[in-house]
């Protein structure tokens, strides 16, 4: 019997690597696509600087898993060879709808998917449990958490919403203050920027990032959270002068290192805490092995008589695991075809100026674009004309700028990737502090998608096709909660 569970456990092991390969082909996307897209630095720095940073945050993560802290279901109501079974089918079906998705270089949501997965099999295992003999007296909520997988979905849509309308919101009021020639502007408002930027980057990391180091002291991470202001306004300061001598004394684009150094820490917290979406599951199969195991030679309890109480709190990652994962997310990175194929659909959707589009225009898309379109109209008429002379020689330098022409060319410029990079820190920053769900996929995607939309760059011909993409990969989104939970019922 525990050879049977033995060859079991090392099918989920092998499983998982292939997991962490589709996943981080899906979540590359997250810390690439700002560096890639404005082609700040070269294609190898990126992947370097990236690499970097997943193996940091891989090496110092708690490894909790995510998915049992959340509690989507209660362990306690089920046994070993249950729980075996939940897991093995959460692992497939991972692996083929990211496979799928990434195919056609849609980004989604590992965590949610992985939640949605482990409802569907506990849903399912329950309902069969409930309808024995053995289990008559329980109903279907004393098994499933309900309230969390409601916040989660909540915090979904919220996350979504929000994001593009922050995005669009403070990209436009940076291109009117910026222009299109940001690099002339005077010394001390770049610096402002950088130190600004730095700062959220930094509080990003602090607050995010903290809590997936496993020998910081929960005092520690406390006193962080509680003296929040102070830490920003004292980084802002440091941050300021140091942007400042960058830039007036050492002579180096201010915009590259904010680039280089949001990626780093984008992908540090991916690695730090979105990475025990792809191991936390084969983490709690081998734990849950071990358990029934000892148990097994000690008494020689049954799988089926064995209750999996002890996953009910958090559950620790072994160090040499965590960086194994870690080397194979930065090789995945290296080398992964659709890791690039993914990172496009955002760089394509967001770049600025005409262009190939990818995808088709659509019914829903145009009525969008009608309804945005009168929208505007209508709120350009109660606007001072003043203003939209101003506005419209602060923009009229992008409109006549073709930056997607040719190979060489950025699909946009460094201040909108800084943007993207500092913004998408700040909201994932407040929802971590706040405790609120939320999926980095959706919030780095919707910020690149709003600052686009707040930078004008869906012009008159493209708006319909960037529309219709977005609506795709939003409705994907929804689609994979609903598949997730489906198949496995």
């Amino acid at each position: 019997m525990e050879t049977f569970y033995s060859i079991i456990i090392i099918l989920i092991f092998g499983l998982a690597i292939a997991d962490l390969i589709v996943g981080v082909s899906n979540d590359a996307v997250n810390f690439l696509n700002s560096a890639i897209g404005s082609k700040a630095i070269p294609m190898r720095t990126i992947l370097t600087v990236a690499g970097i940073g997943v193996l940091v945050g891989a090496v110092f993560s708690s490894g909790l898993m995510e998915v049992a802290r959340k509690g989507i279901f209660m362990p306690e109501l089920y046994f070993f060879d249950e729980i075996i079974i939940i897991f093995l089918a959460v692992l497939v079906t991972d692996i083929l709808l990211l496979d799928v998705f990434n195919s056609y270089g849609i980004p989604i949501s590992t965590t949610v998917l992985v939640v949605f997965e482990l409802l569907g099999a506990s849903v399912c295992l329950a309902l069969l449990k409930i309808n024995s003999r053995s289990e008559v007296d329980k109903v279907l909520s004393e098994y499933i958490n309900v309230g969390k997988c409601t916040d989660i979905t909540l915090g979904i849509l919220l996350s979504v919403v929000l994001a593009f309308v922050v995005g669009a919101i403070i990209q436009y009021i940076s291109r009117l203050i910026f222009t299109f020639e940001f690099k002339q502007k005077p010394i001390w408002l770049k610096a402002l920027f950088g130190g600004v930027s730095f700062s959220a980057i930094t509080y990003f990391i602090l607050i995010k990032g903290i809590n997936t180091i496993q020998f910081i002291d929960d005092d520690f991470v406390n006193i962080v959270k509680s003296n929040a202001r102070v830490i920003i306004l004292f980084s802002l300061l440091i941050w300021t002068i140091l942007s400042w001598i960058v830039e007036q004394i050492l002579k180096i684009n201010l915009f590259k290192f904010i680039i280089v150094f949001g990626t780093f820490a984008l992908a540090l917290a991916f690695a730090g805490n979105d990475m025990v979406n792809f191991i936390g599951v084969s983490v709690a199969a081998w734990q849950s092995f071990e358990l029934w195991s000892e148990a097994y030679q000690l008494t020689g309890v049954l799988p089926s008589d064995f209750s999996m109480k002890a996953l009910s709190g958090e559950v620790e990652t072994p160090e040499y695991i965590l960086i194994i994962a870690g080397l194979v997310m930065v090789f995945t990175l290296w080398f992964s075809s659709k890791a690039q194929y993914v990172v496009q659909t955002g760089v394509n959707l967001s770049r600025q100026g005409e262009g190939e589009e990818r995808f088709k225009a659509n019914t829903l898309s145009r009525k969008v674009v009608r309804l945005f379109y009168h929208v505007g109209v209508g709120v350009k008429s109660i606007i001072p004309k003043s203003f939209n002379e101003f506005a419209k020689a602060r923009f009229e330098k992008g409109q006549t700028q073709k930056l997607n022409q040719g190979i060489t060319k950025p699909s946009f410029d460094m201040l909108r990737a800084s943007i993207n990079l500092v913004l998408a820190s700040i909201l994932i920053s407040i929802a971590t502090n706040f405790t609120l769900p939320l999926s980095t996929t959706y919030i780095t995607f919707m910020v690149a998608m709003g600052t686009s939309f707040g930078d004008k760059a869906w012009g008159r011909e493209s708006a319909v096709y960037r529309v219709s993409g977005v609506l795709n990969v939003i409705g994907s989104w929804m689609i994979t909660a609903i598949i997730a939970f489906s198949l496995l019922q």
